[in-house]
């Protein structure tokens, strides 16, 4: 072998040693840019990767309300730190901050590498190129952006009146199942984008709203701290005269604006307050009512003259068995103007001394229908005895107390709840009792719809939706406003001072604001209990409903008609809309199946109009100087299409980077 080798190095006659070092040459050139290129792309990802961790956690400190100067400190040691043994030197960084912090605004960083090669220079140097040239480093520019805006808080309020069971127009369903279907296809076009979004936490939610007349805050809220659980605020007593509660034994004595049980008549619970919570757990029922074996007595009816018994009858002794009669069902009513158009957070109750602190006006109080004028049910052998006076009242639910002599004291008269309820009383209507106008199912908070549990949540609390009462929209934008907020009583919400974030509230009713009258009325009610109690029954010694407080002289505070009622929910809606934009609230509305040609309904559609907030995005196609107002006029046939646009508009503000 190693005589084979001296010859191959001796022989001249292909000059094989000139060829080798000449090929050479190239492939030392090959493999340098082949070794070079692979370390260019290694560098390169690496300088992504840090680019794009350091926007996003630049972003987040933006959100903090960090100031210029922190971010961008923060940003260059996050990126620095990220770049693992590439030198900082070698990388120039700039960071633009977004100018505009209310919507669509962007964060963008980006750096140039300088890449120094390894082999390049020397396998340049061979083929002739100059020391300066041999030497240049490999320039790389990279940038990433994420948008100002990231993050989305959604409260999707919708009407769940009795018009919802209508057909939509243009097809063979119902209102209230074209409404379900939407909203979970809303729900998850977004849940699905923000899937993909791993650097933010829960970057989008959303919460649920059923309205009808009122709108139920869910009954396991009953001992919130923002719920009136002491009776203090000034609409707690409206429709209760406790004074009537007035047995030598068994009294109420209100002391610091509280009413307590007082009287030994009361046993073990003397000393407890009075409040409508309070009516719930104190009203009984007669579950069982059983004789007593050998407590057979003869009474006699009718005497002879020689005081012998001429008529007589059998009387026996009993055991009754009491359970609760009804429970809170989580509905509140309106709280009094200018709280019930704004999103003051609660602050009421008393001290330790007992007396009232903060503003019990905020608190909120449960719904308690009182029991309207009716029958007296209880039957005496008194011949003397006058026959019940029948009311015919919508909601008479209770016994009344015979003592009672009108159709308002009837009402009002306090010692007929703590009357059980007979075992043999009659059959209430549907939906009759202290939660008549009840009917919604409760709020769903806000829920983080990128998890697989909080999908199922809000989708399943859709489907449970079911139509029954009149329409009150502007509690339910109310409750809707209240959920997104940071303040109590849903406190899911982010700080409104969060930079990167939106709350949306979403809109749909398909008709005009309605509160009903009554007839007969012989409390002199002037409407049904409803959120805002009677229109005929003021509060805090008031003459004034809360309907109509803070209305315009365009409403008549006396004028209890139903197109009046109408028109003063439409002027508090209006303030309540002004409120919530004013707050940064965005607010989208939609009107379903209303006709253009409706007087009603063009006044209904035109205060949701009004109501609306502006798009971030789209002109008006009428006039593109002004942009386009978040309103849709759907139809049971448009209403998926015109939710798709609205998941557009929302999906603008989501982070995109």
């Amino acid at each position: 072998m190693r005589k084979f080798w001296h010859q191959f190095c001796r022989d001249r006659r292909g000059n094989y040693a000139l060829m080798t070092a000449i090929a050479m040459v190239p492939l030392m050139g090959a493999v340098a840019i082949a070794v070079d290129f692979s370390e260019l792309n290694r560098q390169k990802q690496m300088v992504l990767n840090a680019l794009d961790a350091a926007n996003f956690a630049a972003a987040r400190r933006l959100a903090e309300g960090a100031t210029d100067d922190q971010i961008k400190a923060y940003a260059v040691d996050f990126f620095n730190a990220n770049l693992n043994n590439i030198d900082p030197a070698d990388i120039s960084l700039n960071i633009t901050l977004p100018t505009n912090q209310a919507g669509g605004g962007l964060l963008t960083m980006s750096a140039t590498l300088n890449y120094h090669p390894y082999f390049y220079p020397s396998s340049s140097l061979l083929v002739g190129a100059s020391t300066v040239d041999a030497n240049k480093p490999i320039t790389l520019a990279m940038d990433s952006q994420v948008r100002l805006k990231n993050t989305l808080e959604v409260a999707m309020v919708l009407d769940n009146s009795g018009s919802m069971t209508t057909p939509g127009t243009g097809t063979g369903q119902k209102r209230i199942d074209l409404l379900k279907q939407a909203a979970k296809q809303l729900v998850d076009t977004l849940a699905q984008q923000a899937a993909q979004i791993k650097q933010i936490d829960k970057p989008v939610q959303f919460s649920l709203v059923p309205f009808a007349a009122s709108v139920n805050v869910g009954p396991k809220n009953d001992n919130a701290s923002w719920m009136d659980t002491y009776g203090l605020s000034p609409v707690a007593n409206e429709n209760f005269d406790w004074s009537t509660l007035n047995a030598p034994d068994k009294y109420a004595q209100k002391t610091n604006g509280i009413w307590y049980k007082k009287g030994t008549g009361w046993g073990t619970e003397e000393g407890q307050i009075l409040t409508r919570f309070e009516l719930y757990r104190d009203m009984k029922v007669v579950t069982s009512h059983e004789r007593i074996a050998g407590s057979k007595r003869v009474v006699c009816d009718e005497y002879r003259d020689n005081h012998t018994c001429k008529h007589s009858h059998d009387e026996y002794d009993y055991i009754d068995t009491y359970g609760p009669f009804a429970s809170w069902q989580g509905c509140v009513e309106v709280r009094p103007y200018p709280y019930n158009v704004d999103d003051t957070p609660a602050s009421g109750g008393p001290n330790n001394t007992g007396i009232g602190i903060g503003n019990p006006a905020t608190m909120f109080v449960p719904m308690f229908a009182p029991d309207e004028p009716g029958n007296h049910w209880y039957v005496t052998q008194d011949p003397d005895e006058p026959k019940p006076v029948t009311y015919g009242a919508a909601n008479s639910w209770w016994n009344d107390d015979p003592s009672s002599t009108t159709g308002k004291t009837r009402q009002s008269n306090m010692a007929k709840y703590f009357m059980p309820r007979p075992i043999d009383a009659p059959v209430l209507s549907k939906g009759a009792g202290p939660n008549y106008s009840c009917t919604t199912t409760p709020i769903t908070p806000l829920t983080d719809v990128t998890t697989t549990d909080g999908l199922a949540a809000i989708k399943a609390a859709v489907d449970l939706m079911q139509p029954n009462g009149n329409t009150n929209v502007p509690e339910g934008m109310a409750w809707g406003w209240r959920t997104v907020s940071s303040a109590p009583p849903f406190t899911e919400g982010r700080p409104e001072t969060e930079r990167g974030n939106d709350k949306v509230v979403i809109v749909l009713t398909d008709g005009e604001n309605t509160y009903s009258t009554v007839n007969p009325d012989p409390a002199g009610n002037k409407s049904t209990y409803a959120a805002y109690g009677y229109t005929g029954v003021g509060y805090n010694g008031t003459s004034v409903t809360r309907l109509f407080g803070g209305t315009s002289s365009a409403i008549g505070q006396f004028n209890y008609s139903s197109s009046n009622y109408t028109a003063a929910m439409n002027e508090q809606m209006a303030k309540l809309c002004d409120n919530a934009k004013a707050a940064k609230i965005m607010v989208m509305t939609v009107a379903l199946d209303m006709s253009s040609t409706d007087t009603s309904d063009q006044k209904a559609m035109a205060a949701l109009k009004a109501c609306s907030s502006d798009s971030r995005f789209r002109k008006d196609p009428t006039n593109p100087s002004k942009p386009a107002k978040l309103f849709w006029n759907a139809t049971g046939a448009t209403l998926s299409d015109n939710f798709k646009e609205i998941a557009n508009e929302l999906s603008n503000l989501r982070v995109v980077g």
